[in-house]
């Protein structure tokens, strides 16, 4: 892997997650330059196309998130560039992206997701808000989960305990998507499972546990301290192999490519509920992707060099 040329990271955006963007770029760039890789750490503006096409690097990175970033858009980009990059093809970044569409696409490979609606604020608008929230409630519960359809680092999420809070809870969400899903709560230990691919096919991490006190939001997720982790999980062997097998038969069903982490609720009857899984994992400090690749006795740095080099190999090889 040591002829790998030039890497240039994709950091930064326009995303609300512009902030962890640029702190998950730094850490890979940093990883990157200590195994001795030429890197380059750019952010998305109108000179990134014109960079691409006079000095074309080896592979791009994108550690981007949000929108734009995980959508799929910027890996449509890079290919009309005909730059190789790491990571899924654009289709496969707006499936997962789509958290309605990825639900859809795991219940079919069996996995367990929460019971859930997905609405767009006009229906609340147009049918009359008081009925159509009872009605939720009669059907999923109380207790709920409202998110933006598409989106990450937990923006305009928001956790609901009585069917009173379910009118803010919307507003919260419509500040970021005009679409919400509404998940019944399964309650039980939160996880995260990273899941990579380094060339002999997809295997799981090691499963992390988080113990927020409250809700796992951007704060808590972004902040040293303000979460306790777990890793390995304090799990059976039995149901942390499960939590395995669901991680990496998500990342197989939504098409993924060279990494993913799926994140997920394991009930006290070891079932595991899969809330998402993210096609660019963060790679900040708090951010539970490096904890389990340190727990793998992966180094961070030659993991990522490894990757960049796969990606670029996968480039230049017929189909």
């Amino acid at each position: 892997m040591s002829d790998l040329n030039r890497v240039v990271v994709i950091a930064g955006g326009l995303s609300p997650e512009r902030e962890v963007s640029l702190r998950s770029g730094a850490r890979v760039t940093d990883a990157l330059r200590r195994t001795g890789v030429e890197v380059e750490l750019r952010d998305v503006d109108k000179d990134l196309l014109p960079a691409l096409a006079q000095d074309p690097p080896g592979v791009v990175w994108p550690v981007l998130h949000g929108i734009a970033g995980e959508d799929g858009a910027i890996k449509e980009v890079l290919e009309l560039a005909g730059v190789p990059y790491v990571g899924a093809r654009p289709h496969a970044c707006r499936t997962a992206f789509d958290k309605t569409t990825a639900k859809a696409v795991l219940q079919r490979a069996g996995l367990l997701t929460p019971e859930s609606v997905t609405l767009p604020k006009e229906a609340f608008h147009d049918l009359g808000a008081a009925e159509l929230t009872a009605r939720i409630v009669d059907r999923l519960g109380p207790e709920l989960f409202v998110k933006p359809r598409a989106g990450g680092s937990a923006f305009g999420v928001s956790r609901v305990e009585l069917a009173e809070q379910l009118p803010q809870a919307l507003m919260a969400c419509f500040g970021y998507h005009d679409e919400a899903l509404i998940e019944r709560r399964v309650t039980g230990t939160e996880i995260a499972v990273g899941v990579a691919d380094p060339g002999d096919g997809p295997r799981a991490l090691p499963v992390v546990e988080i113990v927020a006190d409250g809700l796992y939001d951007y704060t808590a997720r972004y902040t040293p301290g303000k979460v306790e982790f777990h890793c390995p999980a304090r799990l059976p062997d039995q149901v942390a192999q499960e939590a395995a097998r669901v991680a990496v038969a998500a990342h197989t069903a939504l098409g993924l490519l060279d990494l993913s982490r799926t994140d997920a609720i394991v009930t006290g009857a070891g079932e595991v509920f899969v809330l998402e899984t993210n096609v660019a994992p963060g790679m900040t400090e708090t951010s539970t992707y490096p904890m389990a690749l340190s727990e793998a006795g992966l180094d961070f740095g030659v993991f990522c060099r490894d990757l960049a080099a796969q990606a670029a190999h996968r480039h230049s090889t017929p189909a």
